[in-house]
């Protein structure tokens, strides 16, 4: 009796020290070896789709002023987003245009993105199909509607390439620890 308690004891013993053991090589994982999806510089972020893969760099002016979604409660300012190092680069609080992409009333790839943080593009998560999304630009208001909904790597550039006809296309960050984007395409509405 006594020799099984003794067991049970260093059995208890081992389990809380490998248990021990499992939590700290976690902590210091996390401390020292984990990189954080989005690498964050001079208030500005690198979005992970590579922009000059997809655009050429283009040097006309981003007509764009805002973007609403009246359902999600989403009405951001937008400003154009460069290319720098390959990547279009977003702004901490605002939406952003990317350079190279479509204006709204033009045949192309209108391409508009956030972070995904409350403020911002975090409750793109909840936009339905048929969804209503208005472009405010410098003359003014255009109309989409949600077409699709679709989630991808952030190395899939065929979601913001060019196209023939006129597309919305608005992402952020999705998945876990945002290791994807999600993509919402818009048509033009009446």
């Amino acid at each position: 009796m006594v020799k099984l308690k003794k067991q049970r004891k260093k059995s208890s013993r081992l389990t809380t020290f490998l248990g021990v053991i499992f939590i700290l090589i976690g902590f210091a994982w996390f401390a020292f070896l984990y990189k954080p999806p989005t690498i964050q510089t001079n208030n500005l972020a690198k979005e992970p789709i590579m922009a000059d893969r997809a655009f050429k760099k283009e040097t006309k002016e981003s007509d764009i002023k805002s973007v609403v979604i009246p359902r999600l409660n989403i009405d951001l300012s937008v400003a154009p987003s460069e290319i720098k190092n390959g990547y279009w680069e977003v702004s901490e609080t605002l939406a952003s245009h990317g350079e190279g992409s479509a204006n709204p009333g033009e045949n192309g790839n209108v391409v508009v993105f956030a972070h995904a943080r409350e403020g911002l593009f975090l409750g793109l998560r909840n936009i339905k199909k048929d969804d209503a999304v208005y472009i405010l630009t410098n003359n003014r208001w255009y109309k989409y509607r949600v077409s699709e909904i679709v989630s991808v790597y952030p190395n899939d550039i065929t979601t913001v390439a060019p196209t023939n006809s006129e597309i919305l296309t608005l992402f952020t960050c999705s998945g876990f620890f945002d290791d994807k984007r999600l993509i919402v395409k818009a048509i033009p509405s009446e």
